[in-house]
């Protein structure tokens, strides 16, 4: 795509994602279905969330990103070290809990599981209880299939249960008892 018509196709992304304020979602849903069919491309999103001086287009991207790549997690594919360079530099509490959410979806070596883990890790420390509460799941998410953090992980959501706010203790009841219930005997 030349980058006149890439230049274009993102200004217009960007004024359907921008507008309102940050109680309301706008058109984050029905990007999310284009982004999932394939009309819009994933690239523009990160693109958006990543430079957009505006944080309300900044959220319903990463809003839409994640809604769009729950039932097709390969769309981010190509955009993997994009995300992971987000998780680490991302400052806003609604793109930190999206990114949070994202990236259990990824295919990550061992190298970027543990250093996507460190990240989400510091995510226990944000402002935000649902930041927190998301990086929790995303933790407990990487747990449940890679058993070398598993135990890491369960010392996490422990701690959780005695320091954390009241909604990091209730995620973290339910997800050590999922986790449990993977455990390898």
């Amino acid at each position: 795509m030349r980058n006149d018509t890439f230049f274009t196709l993102k200004t217009e992304l960007a004024k359907r994602l921008s507008g309102g304020d940050r109680r309301s979602i706008g058109q984050a849903d029905r990007v999310a279905d284009d982004v999932e069919t394939g009309v819009i491309e994933v690239e523009l999103i990160v693109q958006l969330i990543a430079d957009r001086d505006d944080p309300i287009v900044r959220m319903r991207a990463a809003d839409a990103l994640e809604k769009a790549t729950r039932a097709r997690p390969g769309l981010l594919i190509y955009v993997r070290q994009q995300l992971v360079d987000l998780l680490n530099t991302a400052t806003q509490q609604e793109v930190r809990w999206h990114l949070a959410q994202i990236m259990p979806r990824l295919e990550l070596s061992s190298a970027e599981t543990e250093h996507v883990v460190v990240c989400l890790e510091r995510y226990l420390d944000d402002r935000s209880s649902i930041v927190k509460t998301s990086a929790l799941q995303a933790l407990a998410d990487f747990a449940a299939r890679d058993v070398a953090q598993g135990c890491h992980v369960r010392g996490i959501l422990k701690a959780a249960l005695s320091k954390g706010t009241p909604a990091m203790q209730a995620r973290a009841r339910k997800l050590l008892r999922e986790l449990e219930k993977t455990k390898p005997s």
